[in-house]
């Protein structure tokens, strides 16, 4: 693929790109077979969750009608392509689907908003920055490598989503890019992600409905982790240092990296400051062993968030007044990132709706039965990796495909942690690129980044990831991966 035909693709809006693809989708209904299968609920450490039954797919007659085709005509037994009306509530539905995750943005969004108002973001940052603004490579390392592990062990991703503009700022001191400052965050976290060790979202319901122990091969798991960090780490690095020699060199080369919409004055780190940086660090990680070991989730998280900033505003002495108005602006910058999730969403309902989400993941099933040990295990990562364009949520694409790959791997012979493997990398990955994924596109529109122009940063890193990936299926099937 040239680099003249990626700079002629014209990528529309995010709201007008995922509604087109949710359109598409919905159309496809008419025309791929329709089937289903049965599911229960199965609960995983503290988290319960509704996985399909293997073995039950059953096809289902499609029903047409002039009302269907308009409203919607719902049959017993049969499944009802997408009507005019669900697509166009597919968006709303979609939103209400991802509620959870649009509030959790719009409160930590507030709350970073009142840490800022109180100066401790700035404070730190400059303090940061004093200490390795002369080394970008040294801060680079150390901030993607925190943000990696974070991902990595904790499957944090929407968290980051309120520091994109702190990471802007980073980038633009160091005299990089806007795809930089994003790079520093959105990369390391992905990348972290996808390479996961302990991630709650992804290892370990994946492990559970495996059954196989979890915590289990991670020594396999960390050595892939490293590799893949440093890995990508170094293509930033090297991406950083031709921008930093001619600035020409940028992706965004006309781009005058204004941040002037960000508040980033100088702001000297006080006490107060320090007792704000040690509580939120301290609530922070009551938050991540709370999401670990008592089943937290999206709603207790938000509310360990609220503390933190009603803590932040004691120690600061704001007002109320203040303390209220630096939240309202803090959520206002998360709208667009927000609603992006909702939208997102919007794609796996009309596949729901057309009933043929299960016919994509009972005939990719079928098709990998056929091929040798090691081009099934790539065939997995391959499958895991489309199938995210559709689902792009780890925990829910576990519950979906972890059933049917978990005896598929024992009809091909493969170990149960290799489908694992698989699972983690084919889902993460491709977070990196795919726009249907509502952090993603939420971080580009924080950052002020057209999707093409990442799409032309990240898809060589991707392709290698990928890479990488293949390269450990091949030795977790040649070493029977435990």
């Amino acid at each position: 693929m040239s680099e003249s035909f990626l700079k002629r693709i014209k990528i529309p809006h995010v709201f007008a790109l995922l509604t087109g693809v949710i359109l598409f989708c919905s159309i496809s209904t008419y025309f791929t077979p329709s089937g289903s299968y049965e599911r229960e609920e199965r609960t995983y450490g503290e988290l319960t969750r509704t996985v399909v039954l293997p073995g039950t797919y059953q096809t289902l007659p499609k029903h047409f009608s002039a009302k269907g085709m308009l409203i919607g005509d719902d049959v017993d037994g049969k499944a009802t392509p997408v009507s005019a009306l669900g697509f166009l509530s597919a968006i709303p539905r979609g939103m209400e689907a991802a509620a959870d995750i649009i509030f959790f943005i719009f409160i930590i969004g507030g709350i970073f908003g009142i840490l800022q108002r109180t100066g401790t973001i700035s404070a730190g940052l400059h303090k940061l920055l004093d200490r390795f603004g002369k080394s970008g490579p040294i801060l680079t390392i150390l901030i993607m490598t925190a943000v990696g592990i974070g991902g990595s062990t904790l499957g944090m991703g929407e968290e980051f989503i309120p520091l994109v503009p702190v990471f802007l700022i980073v980038s633009k001191q160091l005299g990089y890019d806007r795809i930089f400052g994003l790079a520093l965050v959105m990369l390391a976290a992905d990348v972290g992600f996808a390479a996961a060790t302990t991630n709650p979202f992804t290892v370990q319901i994946a492990q559970g409905i495996a059954e196989v122990p979890l915590g289990s091969g991670i020594q396999l798991r960390v050595v892939f982790f490293v590799i893949c960090l440093s890995w990508t780490i170094l293509y930033v690095l090297r991406y950083g240092a031709r921008v930093k020699k001619d600035p020409s060199k940028s992706l965004m080369p006309d781009d005058d990296f204004s941040l002037s919409e960000h508040d980033h004055q100088k702001v000297t780190m006080t006490r107060g400051h320090v007792w704000i940086v040690i509580s939120s660090v301290v609530i922070f990680a009551g938050i991540l062993y709370a999401v670990q070991r008592m089943g937290w989730w999206l709603p207790e998280m938000a509310g360990g968030f609220i503390l933190m900033g009603i803590v932040a505003a004691v120690i600061a002495k704001l007002s109320v007044a203040e303390t209220t108005k630096a939240f309202i602006k803090g959520a206002e910058d998360m709208v667009v990132a927000a609603l992006v999730v909702g939208f997102a969403k919007g794609i796996q309902v009309v596949l729901m709706d057309g009933q043929i989400m299960d016919t994509v993941i009972y005939s990719a099933a079928t098709a990998l039965e056929q091929f040798p040990r090691i081009v099934a295990a790539e065939g997995m990562l391959l499958f895991q990796t489309v199938l995210n364009f559709f689902i792009p949520s780890g925990s829910g694409q576990a519950a979906v495909t972890m059933p049917l790959m978990t005896p598929l791997a024992d009809v091909l012979g493969l170990t149960r942690q290799t489908a694992v493997l698989a699972f983690t990398c084919g889902d993460g990955f491709s977070n990196t690129i795919i726009p249907t994924s509502g952090v993603l596109m939420a971080m580009l529109s924080l950052a002020g980044i057209p999707y093409q122009k990442w799409a032309r940063f990240v898809l060589p890193l991707f392709l290698q990831l990928m890479l990488i990936s293949a390269v450990f299926l091949a030795i977790a099937v040649a070493i029977n991966y435990q």
